[in-house]
């Protein structure tokens, strides 16, 4: 298991190779599923040129460990890989990488779906927009769940 918050851009395709290759996950598994988030350079109508996203080290690390526990406890889970972007991003960054591994495509995709709805729900990112239009800043309000 790779859980792992980045500063830079990376490549998620690098990524999911790199780790592929390094880990022997050959003959264990009979589905991968993969998800890849990029920033788009539009929300709520406006033309958004960057994006900050802040986040408290400690308490996003354990929020990622935490989602990745419960995944694995409701699905029968090989192996999994979330990377997630923090700091300045530009439209068509990659912000997010999840990658699931199981026996079956139904444990994979279920376990996926799961991990980036509670990423985009509930984990503890704060995301800043800068529009293109003004260069005006505004936070983005988030889809918390209760």
């Amino acid at each position: 298991m790779k859980i792992e918050l980045y500063a830079n851009a990376f490549n998620p395709w690098e990524e999911l190779n790199r780790y592929q290759n390094t880990h022997a996950l050959q003959g264990r598994v009979g589905a991968a599923c993969v998800f890849v988030g990029t920033m788009r350079d539009f929300n709520e109508g406006d033309t958004v040129s960057a994006m900050y996203l802040e986040h408290y080290p400690e308490m996003t690390s354990a929020y990622l460990q935490k989602i990745a526990a419960e995944a694995q406890q409701k699905w029968p889970i090989e192996d999994l890989v979330m990377l997630h972007r923090y700091g300045q991003i530009q439209p068509n960054d990659t912000i997010v990488l999840l990658a699931v591994w199981s026996a079956h495509r139904e444990s994979a995709f279920a376990a996926c779906r799961y991990l980036i709805e509670e990423l985009k729900t509930r984990a503890p990112f704060w995301k800043k927009e800068t529009l293109l239009a003004d260069n005006s800043s505004r936070w983005v309000q988030g889809t918390l769940k209760a």
